[in-house]
């Protein structure tokens, strides 16, 4: 409704994954520098992590786009999965026919092995990506770093990508899972955006969906940094409701009192209380700095006795 008032082609802040808006920010590209480079590896897997909404499916699609185009991709996005259930998707999405009433772990092992093997002799690759990784069972990931066994003498036939949130780090450090951690050739832990990323990260949206205009005041958009932490889906639900609100008050340009307010609408109550607790005094601060110089001269011991 307020597309018409802004002059937008459509609406620039969806929280729907659209290729049309990737933005790689710095950190961002480094990350898809290591998964790349992991991938380019011998190694079995490669880990991606982070909190959610910090903008993992976009590295993985940008990391998609760019792998060659003799790669199998088999993608799982739901992983809590046994090990046989595991092994059934992977042969689904690579399109491998087996028989489901019957299939065993050793019969479907046995049938990638045969793909991964054929697919290697004629010149391709095969990579499998499992999304929400810290969903998977240890004895699931054990599973995964058998199938990384089937190798050449020169390389893995399988190259397997991780990408979950922090908990998948901590699910890696079990004892043990100790070998297939000794396995991951390149690992990425994704930060929130910066204050100046997120700027550039709403400005980038604007313009894509046809507004190049300052629709968002400098201090409106240093107040979305604020509220959100830099976590980008969250910086979409504010942007998008402080829009909605910049509309029905009938501004042209959206303020930082705008947002703060949409922020409190549209966020967790708990999330926006985390990111504004009040700041320390600096005076207890100063306070304490003085009593620690007194008592190095001499002065604070003499006045405690």
């Amino acid at each position: 409704m307020y597309l018409s008032y802004f002059g937008l082609n459509e609406k620039p802040f969806s929280i729907s994954p659209n290729p049309h808006y990737l933005f790689l920010s710095e950190r961002h590209k480094e990350a898809l520098a290591h998964l790349t480079y992991g991938l380019g590896e011998d190694g079995g897997f490669v880990l991606l992590t982070g909190e959610v909404g910090t903008g993992k499916t976009t590295i993985t699609r940008s990391m998609l786009e760019q792998l060659p185009e003799n790669t199998q991709v088999a993608m799982i996005h739901n992983p809590a999965l046994s090990e046989l259930e595991l092994l059934a998707s992977i042969c689904d999405e690579l399109k491998i026919s087996y028989d489901a009433q019957n299939a065993t772990l050793k019969s479907l092992t046995d049938i990638i092995k045969k793909h991964l093997e054929s697919n290697n002799k004629a010149g391709g690759h095969t990579i499998l990506i499992i999304d929400e990784a810290q969903l998977l069972a240890p004895n699931v990931l054990e599973q995964l770093r058998l199938l990384t066994n089937i190798e050449t003498d020169h390389k893995k036939l399988l190259q397997i990508v991780l990408v979950g949130q922090p908990e998948l780090q901590d699910l890696l450090k079990r004892n043990e899972l100790r070998q297939l951690a000794q396995r991951i050739t390149a690992r990425y832990h994704l930060l929130p955006l910066t204050q100046g990323q997120t700027v550039a990260y709403i400005k980038h949206r604007l313009h894509i969906a046809g507004c190049d205009k300052g629709l968002f005041s400098m201090d409106a958009m240093q107040m979305v940094h604020k509220m959100t932490g830099g976590v980008p889906r969250l910086m979409n639900l504010v942007c998008e409701r402080a829009l909605v609100g910049t509309f029905s008050k009938q501004q042209l340009v959206v303020n930082a009192d705008i947002v703060k307010q949409s922020a409190q609408e549209s966020l967790p109550t708990d999330f926006v209380a985390t990111t504004n607790k009040p700041e320390k005094s600096s005076s207890i601060l100063i306070y304490c700095f003085a009593f620690c110089a007194l008592f190095a001269s001499g002065i604070g011991l003499s006045f405690i006795l």
